[in-house]
């Protein structure tokens, strides 16, 4: 039956993401209400398939604070990079920029908003992520960024990557940290599991604090619900 829900998923989310992204080239000359109106609903309709197809249902204990945040996320799947546009107000989400330059689909990431970040350039590419970050937070969005930087599997903690403290330290924004367990029925495998995942909402970390203290508190808040 996995197997099956994975097949029929896939299906219909990667039909449903060419018709999504064609749909926004269509609009963009409009504006950009139009182009975040069309990308919201392609992730809801991820949001849609992973509930009544793959059979995953979320719990949250907790809830994200509207306002000027920079959203710490665990990552484990593309589940909670695609869900987290439902996080706040239009976010900024931060991802590598190989998925920014897939045709068609990587100008209307570019096109939303999105960062991408070269993680192979080093400083030059940490200066461009600050650089587009602070004209986000100018803009009045909140922005999301997953401080390990990669997927990892269930029960992984890797160490936070240096870019989060140096975004920390230029946006100036408090973080709002979240914790989930996605990565024990989906990672990077074909099949998913159905069940249920929780995310968990950490205590805010204020603005300001030395880089040992922010990537400690970050690091230990969304590996809340890692064994």
């Amino acid at each position: 039956m996995a197997l099956i829900r994975s097949i029929l998923f896939t299906l219909l989310f990667y039909s449903g993401t060419l018709f999504y992204v064609l749909v926004v080239i269509a609009v963009a000359p409009i504006g950009t209400a139009p182009v975040r109106t069309v990308v919201h609903a392609w992730s809801a309709y991820h949001h849609w398939l992973v509930r009544h197809i793959l059979g995953i249902r979320i719990v949250w204990d907790g809830a994200i604070p509207d306002g000027p945040f920079l959203i710490a996320v665990k990552h484990s799947s593309m589940m909670e990079a695609v869900d987290t546009l439902h996080f706040a107000d239009k976010p900024v989400v931060v991802m590598k920029r190989e998925l920014t330059a897939i045709p068609l689909f990587g100008w209307v990431t570019r096109r939303y908003g999105a960062i991408g970040v070269d993680r192979d350039a080093g400083a030059s590419a940490l200066r461009v992520m600050m650089a587009e970050a602070k004209a986000a937070v100018a803009g009045g969005r909140p922005v999301i960024i997953f401080p390990e930087g990669t997927r990892v599997p269930f029960g992984q903690k890797p160490a936070i990557k240096p870019g989060f403290a140096g975004l920390y330290r230029a946006i100036g924004l408090p973080v709002v940290p979240v914790a989930h367990d996605v990565g024990k029925l989906w990672h990077k495998g074909f099949v998913k599991r159905s069940g249920t995942a929780h995310f968990k909402v950490g205590e805010t970390i204020p603005a300001g604090l030395k880089r040992a203290d922010i990537e400690a508190r970050v690091h230990t808040a969304i590996n809340a619900l890692n064994p």
